[in-house]
């Protein structure tokens, strides 16, 4: 499961996070494999600004379930910063973590430029991303790195002793990304709950061009869908919504706000712009019936031949919902695990 600690119209950031803890406790009784955070900034409707934060609070609250971020956007930060918080979660909590790093912001420009700070730090280091992936797994292992400096070598570590690091996964939704992970023989996960386009053409590039590694073998994949799943198509549809109206506001520049309760959304009336957008939106996401839902997550993943499928449930609530759990969510995952986990 993929889970950005959405904000709600009815809730504050204390009742968001205290709903997602809730949904990663159900996925973890069910028996789902991962459950990842995303990296976000000063945005109203997502309350996931930092990961390894998260992955610790989560990692305590839970028994068995993998935690990770979806991703760490590694140009906002420090190398060693990232692979200190890392290194100290596998400590913590062994062979539970995933790291998974992505190139984006994450922001806008104006935040952006605030998280990274005085320092100066710029464009370029989108550029250097490569190396500061490669920067990212060195200091998380054993060895560490080893930096000259006044005619002898300075040994950095991410951890003193690190008899374990966390799993490395790529994210990317372009070429460029199935490119590097594929030069850099890393698994690789492609955000098809973005947009829908270009995942086959990635993927196959990727495949193609992968180069074992020490780190993975073999190509290794999987792929990430907005998932809405209720009793009934409509419940599924009318849960969805909220998301996808928040989705059309974003790409249209349209001003952002905490995500509206189903009931709200139902009521708003659209440009036929935002209408024709939430339309192409709803037709992109897994929503119906358990039964359906189920078989369009196993033809996506025939499609595309991944080794996983990742689970974004995107529900929006009604009005009078405990603000500090989110029903639509469980649902989503209760019913999805009846047809995938049995």
């Amino acid at each position: 499961m993929l889970d950005l600690v959405p904000v709600r119209s009815d809730q504050t950031s204390s009742d968001a996070l205290a709903a997602s803890t809730a949904v990663a406790r159900v996925a973890d009784d069910l028996g789902y494999t991962r459950f990842w955070v995303a990296e976000h900034h000063n945005m109203p409707a997502v309350a996931a600004t930092s990961p390894p934060v998260l992955i610790a609070h989560l990692a305590a609250h839970t028994q068995r379930i993998r935690l990770g971020s979806g991703g760490v956007m590694l140009p906002n930060h420090a190398p060693l910063a990232v692979a200190e918080q890392f290194a100290l979660l596998e400590a913590a909590h062994p062979g539970r973590i995933d790291l998974g790093i992505g190139r984006a912001p994450g922001t806008d420009p104006i935040t952006s430029m605030a998280l990274r700070g005085a320092a100066g730090r710029d464009d370029t280091d989108v550029q250097r991303f490569p190396q500061y992936l490669d920067d990212v797994v060195a200091l998380m292992g054993a060895d560490g790195v080893r930096i000259p400096f006044r005619n002898q070598d300075h040994v950095l570590k991410a951890t003193p002793d690190a008899r374990t690091v966390p799993a490395l996964w790529l994210l990317g939704s372009s070429m460029y990304s199935a490119h590097l992970a594929a030069a850099k023989g890393l698994p690789y996960v492609f955000a098809h709950h973005f947009s829908g386009q270009g995942t086959a053409e990635a993927l196959a590039t990727y495949r193609s061009e992968f180069r074992a590694s020490d780190v993975c073998s073999e190509p290794t994949t999987f792929l990430t869908v907005n998932a809405s799943v209720a009793p009934t198509r409509q419940e599924a549809l009318d849960a969805a919504l909220p998301q996808i109206q928040l989705m059309a506001r974003l790409r249209s520049g349209l001003p952002l706000s905490a995500l509206d309760l189903v009931d709200d959304a139902l009521a708003l009336t659209w440009p036929d712009q935002i209408v024709a957008m939430v339309e192409s939106g709803m037709r992109r996401v897994v929503a119906g019936a358990p039964d359906e839902a189920a078989a369009e997550i196993r033809r996506l993943a025939d499609d595309f031949g991944v080794d996983e499928v990742m689970i974004n449930p995107i529900g929006s609530e009604r009005t009078g919902v405990d603000p500090r759990t989110s029903p639509a969510r469980d649902t989503t995952l209760r019913l999805l695990a009846e047809q995938l986990l049995a």
